[in-house]
This record gives C-alpha cells, sequence and structure tokens, in this order.
C-alpha cells in the first residue's frame, strides 16, 4: 500500500507541469507623506476626476503590478478605475497608442482602500523592460479627504474632471509636479534584488530638473543597466526628511519598516539621511557643547538600530557621508554644527557594511566644508544633476553582486 501510495505521489509529480515561481522586486518605489497646503491638491480637486501620473522603472521584469496607498487617508479609499499605458515622453499627458491596460484587484476594476493601507494589483502578464516610463491614470469619483502623497515628484502629473482614464491625451488638464496614492511598481524578476536608498531631499533630487529623471538614484539605476547587473534602485527621499523629527514628512525611523522591510526584494539599503537634523538643530550657534553631543549620540543610535532591522530581515546596509553644508544660508552653519557633521560622518565611515563617501565626491578641494561649485545646485546644500552623477559614480558596484547579498 505505500509503495502504491508513492508510485502515484511520484507520477503525479512527474506529470506536473514545471513553472518557475514568481518573484516579485520593487522596481519604482516612492514614500509618502501628507503633502503640505503648498503641494497639495484642492479640496474637490478629484471629484469625479482622471489623475495621470508617470514613472521611470530601474529593472524589467516578466510580468508587473502596481501598489496603491491609501497610508494617510482618514477614510477608505475608492479607485473607480485604474489604468497603465507608456507615455510618449517622460511627464507627458499622451500615452502610446495600444500600450494601455486596465489594472483589477482581485479581478475586480475598482478598489476600496481602507485609511492606512496599501492595495497592490493583480498582475499584468506584459514583460516591462529596464528604463521604460510607465503612466498610472486613476479615476476618483470622489476625493480623499484626507490625501496621501508625494509632493517632490520632479515629474508632472495630470488632472482633468470626468472618467479620462483610457483616453490619449488630456487635453486641458490640470499639470502638478507631484505624486499621489501611487506607491510602487513591482516587476517579476525571479534573480533580481533591490536596493533602497532611504534620504531626504538630496536623494528625492532637489535640483535635478522636472521629468529629466536626473536625481542620483536615476543616474545609479544607469549604471546597473549599462553594466547589466539585475538591480533596482528605489528612492525613499523625503524633501525636508529628518532621521529623528517628522518634517515635511514622517521620520525615518518611523516610516523605515513600510519604506526599506516592506519593499519587495530588498537586499540592500543606503543611508543617506541627517543632514536637516544637524542644520535645524542650532542654527545661531548657541547651543552648548554638550547638547551638540547628544544629538551626535542620537543619531548614531538610529543609525544602528536601522542596522539591526535591516540585519534582521537579510538586508545588508550602506552608509553614505553626509555632503557638505557650509554655504546653505538657511541653516546659518557655525564651526559646532560642522563639527556635529564631521562627528556623525566619522561614526558613519566605521560601523557600517560599507561606506559610500558622498562627501569625499563632491566636496571642494580646497575648502573641504563646502560643495564644489560645479556640483552646487546653487543653495549651498543641494546637488546639480552633475553633483547626482557625481556620488552615483562613487558608488562601487561590486556592493551589488551575488556575492555580496
Amino acid at each position: 500500500m505505500v509503495r502504491w501510495f508513492l508510485a502515484v505521489a511520484l507520477a503525479c509529480a512527474t506529470a506536473a507541469p514545471a513553472q518557475a515561481a514568481t518573484r516579485w522586486v520593487s522596481s519604482w518605489a516612492t514614500s509618502q507623506q501628507i503633502p503640505e497646503d503648498r503641494n497639495a491638491l484642492p479640496a474637490h480637486a478629484l471629484d469625479g476626476a482622471t489623475l495621470r501620473q508617470s514613472v521611470r522603472l530601474s529593472l524589467g521584469g516578466k510580468a508587473f503590478r502596481v501598489r496603491l496607498s491609501n497610508a494617510f487617508g482618514t477614510a477608505p479609499l475608492h479607485i473607480a478605475a485604474a489604468h497603465v499605458a507608456m507615455p510618449t515622453a517622460p511627464g507627458s499627458d499622451a500615452i502610446r497608442p495600444g500600450s494601455d491596460r486596465a489594472l483589477s484587484f482581485n479581478g475586480v476594476s475598482d478598489v476600496l482602500i481602507p485609511a492606512g493601507a496599501e492595495y497592490v494589483s493583480d498582475p499584468i502578464a506584459q514583460a516591462a523592460a529596464p528604463g521604460a516610463d510607465m503612466t498610472i491614470s486613476l479615476y476618483f469619483d470622489a476625493a480623499p479627504a484626507q490625501q496621501t502623497s508625494h509632493p517632490g515628484s520632479r515629474t508632472t502629473s495630470y488632472v482633468l474632471p470626468g472618467n479620462h482614464i483610457s483616453d490619449a491625451s488630456l487635453p486641458g488638464a490640470t499639470p502638478v509636479e507631484h505624486w499621489f496614492n501611487i506607491a510602487a511598481i513591482d516587476v517579476d524578476a525571479p534573480p533580481a534584488a533591490a536596493v533602497v536608498a532611504l534620504g531626504d531631499s538630496i536623494t528625492d533630487g532637489r535640483g535635478s530638473t522636472t521629468n529629466g529623471n536626473n536625481r542620483w538614484t536615476d543616474a545609479l539605476a544607469r549604471r546597473f543597466q549599462e553594466a547589466k547587473l539585475p538591480v533596482a534602485v528605489l528612492n525613499h527621499g523625503i524633501g525636508g526628511g529628518h532621521v529623528l523629527l517628522d518634517g515635511l514628512g514622517p521620520n525615518a525611523m518611523s516610516r523605515f519598516d513600510r519604506d526599506v522591510l516592506a519593499q519587495p526584494g530588498a537586499r540592500w539599503l543606503i543611508v543617506f539621511e541627517a543632514i536637516n537634523d544637524i542644520g535645524t538643530f542650532d542654527k545661531d550657534g548657541t547651543k552648548p557643547q554638550a547638547e551638540h553631543d547628544m544629538l551626535v549620540a542620537r543619531l548614531t543610535t538610529a543609525y544602528a538600530q536601522m542596522i539591526e532591522k535591516a540585519h534582521a530581515a537579510g538586508i545588508k546596509v550602506y552608509g553614505a557621508t553626509i555632503t557638505p553644508f557650509l554655504d546653505c544660508g538657511p541653516y546659518h552653519p557655525e564651526p559646532i554644527t560642522e563639527a556635529d557633521r564631521v562627528a556623525v560622518n566619522a561614526w558613519i565611515r566605521t560601523h557600517f557594511d560599507a561606506v559610500l563617501d558622498f562627501e569625499a565626491a563632491v566636496r571642494d578641494p580646497a575648502r573641504p566644508g563646502h560643495i564644489l561649485p560645479t556640483y552646487d545646485s546653487g543653495d549651498g546644500l543641494h546637488l546639480s544633476p552633475a553633483g547626482y552623477r557625481a556620488i552615483a559614480a562613487a558608488i562601487p558596484l561590486s556592493l551589488f553582486t551575488r556575492r555580496s547579498r
């Protein structure tokens, strides 16, 4: 009897067709926050309206799916319809003929996302190319009471009253340079993995050009593509972001699980954040040394927590040194504040799995506390597209191979 059972089981196993397991890896992602008033849509702008948004994938795959977010909503969010397509150009409202596809959620064309939740669409069984631009068009029958957004999209989105979800273009639409309710696009890429870039406005791309896709994370993604390394780059920078305190968005520690640990396929983390904690702490340089020492201790403790949590999830953590800011007028940097940056960088250089020396890549050799003018966007803090290329070029790709996992 046992022999008969084993024989039948073996025959069934042999007869079953072999299927490659789906392995989702996030190819594009962004951090969610509540938009400040100047970056929010008018309260009823999405009542019975279409919102079309563009993103660029870093990694290609055999199929893809879209994640929608109601992370900061205070009530369930109804998306009455959602489509994806390929734009005719980055940030364009026009889509390529024949590229439009409807999204579904458990086989249904609309979805009700609970407050605080993120939902993933059913897979689209269509290949997505590395570096491809995609549009996500959402039709809202009613605007959310509390918006969930990523203000620093550096990409043009479009709002148009009415259901224009699959229209070839949106003439008369209102352009806005923000993203709303889109969290990520995952691709089916079994051998691939992702690196998460956790940071502030320098990672978010302040100083880059709208629809130019020339943030440092974009430049790194292009390096991976040119080297034919199957690695996705996920930009989780937030403008005005802090490690310890909420800024324009939630602090890095409070968003760590959602923005890092929950990303499908994440195998590496780059931590490049603290300049806003340092720059806003003591703008007139009047606080005693003991308080500055405590700030450094709190920042490095937070870094240690990130390392511990990431390692527990099998993620390697690379620390990027904080870039110079002595020409940043709004922060009025004093010698005691610059000393905080130097102290934090000294910790970064000795405690992470590897160090990415962004400071060395962009500082002025003649004035080490300052950004090289070629790499300065003009405000003494954020980088120009050339500066973003410089820090991307300073990252050893050998840190992101199978052997480094």
